[in-house]
């Protein structure tokens, strides 16, 4: 069974993966049901009719705390998963490292789980803030204290990113398996984008706030994209489903905004992402070897811009204090320091010769039939 706790970009580890697998007998999928939602997180319905939503309160470095951790809704989930358990006998469960009562209901009904990494700095769960709520609801269902969190690794992890990128702070248990980052259907990267006839030659930035904080960003897309619209490049910019392009005007004819565009057909043909920091949108433009330019809000983003900044993969700028020029200098600045391409491409080689899905099918093959947990051991490319 594969839990499903919402939105995000970073699924194709996990969704290539039960591809792979679900003519098995032992795994399946569940129906997408209502997200593992932080204090941070919101929908549609939180934008005003022919405006953007404005910045939520609480948003930056200390989003993500002890009232975020008791907004994880881990007794719903739980109360959503226990009837499948019942009925379904899964033999395997297999959901995100912060679908926590998914982890919880496999532990009650005696299921072997593996949850997949997304947050991908490890630095955004921590077991002080989240193992009191957690053990609160452990306890009315007879399961004993975990306030070091070990259920969330006690079988298996897999972890799609570059083993280096993870905070040497926050190592990854002994059950983590790094696998390599999934780039679907490679032969895109060799499909023309539409965009480059207007400048052939010229460099492709990307810009996106993902697909949460991007309704809750005020007027940073209109000063993202009004200084890198001053720089010779195309400029791609996708606003997510509830924006409307035609909201930010006119725009230059190198200047390309989308609600949404795939990320295999536009991170091939760039030289520079910028984004929030979502994990989805850094590991997407490490496994493809693009440099960046973080703008963090809240929840992981300030923990992967760190990681990114100390790694040297990325210049980090502050929202609040964001202004056009100071947009426009660091892309630039990136775009001429060959630096920053050599540490991306030094990480995506890393992630490339990581084992692939199959590995991960095989792991949890073997995790379903021994039902003990699965420590790693190197791996030797074939």
């Amino acid at each position: 069974m594969v839990g499903d706790p919402g939105v995000g970009r970073h699924e194709p580890a996990k969704s290539e993966t039960v591809g792979r697998a679900s003519a098995g007998t032992w795994l399946g999928v569940r129906s997408r049901s209502p997200g593992c939602a932080t204090g941070t997180q919101r929908g549609p319905e939180s934008v005003a009719p022919g405006g953007r939503a404005r910045p939520a309160a609480g948003v930056g470095p200390r989003a993500g705390g002890r009232g975020a951790a008791r907004g994880v809704r881990p007794a719903h989930r739980t109360g959503a998963g226990r009837p499948l358990c019942a009925a379904w006998k899964p033999d395997l469960i297999v959901c995100d490292e912060v679908d926590f009562g998914a982890v919880v209901a496999a532990e009650r009904f005696g299921v072997p789980h593996a949850t997949v990494s997304v947050i991908a700095a490890g630095s955004f769960v921590r077991p002080e803030l989240v193992a009191e709520p957690l053990n609160e609801l452990r306890a009315q269902l007879g399961l004993p204290p975990d306030p070091e969190m070990r259920m969330l690794s006690r079988y298996l992890v897999l972890a799609p990113l570059p083993a280096s990128y993870r905070d040497p702070a926050f190592p990854l248990p002994a059950t983590a398996h790094p696998i390599r980052p999934v780039i679907p259907d490679p032969a895109l990267a060799a499909v023309p984008p539409p965009w480059k006839a207007a400048r052939p030659g010229s460099p492709t930035v990307y810009f996106t706030l993902g697909t949460i904080f991007n309704l809750e960003s005020g007027d940073l897309f209109d000063r993202v994209i009004a200084g890198l619209a001053q720089l010779p490049v195309d400029l791609v910019v996708t606003v997510g489903r509830h924006l409307d392009p035609a909201e930010f005007g006119p725009q230059p004819e190198h200047v390309h905004i989308e609600r949404y565009l795939p990320q295999p057909l536009v991170l091939p043909h760039c030289q520079l992402v910028v984004s929030h920091g979502g994990s989805g949108s850094v590991i997407g433009a490490l496994a493809h070897g693009v440099p960046m330019v973080l703008i963090p809000m809240g929840a992981d983003q300030p923990h992967n811009a760190a990681r990114c900044r100390q790694l040297g993969l990325a210049r980090v700028l502050d929202a609040v204090r964001l202004t056009s020029d100071t947009a426009r200098d660091a892309a630039s600045a990136v775009l001429a320091d060959p630096a920053y391409r050599r540490a991306a491409a030094r990480l995506r080689d890393e992630a490339a010769a990581q084992p692939g899905p199959p590995h991960a099918v095989a792991l949890l093959e073997r995790l379903a039939t021994q039902r003990t947990p699965l420590p790693r051991v190197p791996h030797t490319p074939s």
